[in-house]
């Protein structure tokens, strides 16, 4: 299957928290979109492994992706090496996305700057020809996807560009809350978390309603790049 878009996350529900409603919209546009965790997120203070993996399967199914996967690499200590990194090729060679979308470069969980060079540095090794990587004993063809963009998380990183997403924030939190166990929640006996207070949850929406007003519309998304934005005229700019 070829995908348009292929989301990466460190945890199951960083995608849903970084670009929940950009995907939600391209997917209304009639784009294939997919998911790809890198962790099953077992490190989480709240809820278990078998919780998350249900709550992201009824995020997914939320969302409208194609396809949801999870790669299984070891929450709080994957590294960017080899090994990984063929691992996250195989399924770039698999689904041949346009475009990648990843992690944020910096943020307060070590695993999301680690998720972002990893995923990023993978888009680029695929590209090669003499990386062999095969699926099922197939041998795979190379492929490096046309742009990788980087979702913003936990801080509040300068974007590149924006996504206008206000016909789909509701479609966002939506999948934000399938997560049952990882936020707000008054009758929890579970310990208290960063996110797991009423205010991250009021959070999300505030923010993307706050990057929104500085861009003209009611709620965005926003991404950093890796290279330089081009259009054809000047005129493409909202």
């Amino acid at each position: 299957m070829k995908l348009d878009i292929l989301a990466f996350g460190a945890h199951p529900d960083d995608i849903e928290l970084g670009c929940g409603g950009t995907i939600a919209k391209e997917i209304a546009n009639g784009k294939k979109v997919g998911i790809i965790d890198l962790t099953r997120g077992e490190l989480g203070t709240r809820g278990t492994e078998k919780t998350r993996n249900d709550e992201s399967k009824a995020a997914a199914k939320i969302l409208g992706v194609s396809v949801r996967e999870n790669l299984g690499f070891a929450d709080g200590f994957f590294v960017n090496d080899m090994k990984h990194q063929l691992e996250v090729i195989k399924l770039i060679r698999k689904y041949k996305p346009e475009i990648v979308i990843c992690n944020a470069v910096d943020d307060r969980h070590i695993d999301h700057g680690k998720g972002s060079k990893l995923v990023s540095d993978a888009c680029f090794l695929s590209g090669l020809i003499k990386i062999e990587t095969s699926v099922d004993n197939e041998p795979q063809n190379k492929w490096r996807p046309k742009q990788v963009y980087h979702y913003i998380q936990w801080k509040n990183l300068e974007p590149d560009l924006t996504v206008d997403v206000s016909d789909f924030i509701d479609v966002k939190m939506k999948a934000v809350l399938a997560y049952k166990t990882q936020f707000y929640d008054k009758t929890s006996k579970e310990p208290e978390t960063p996110i797991s207070s009423k205010n991250f949850t009021d959070s999300i929406k505030y923010r993307a309603r706050d990057l929104g007003r500085l861009v003209g519309v009611e709620y965005a998304e926003g991404f950093t790049v890796e290279r330089y934005i081009a259009v054809d005229s000047l005129f493409d700019l909202k």
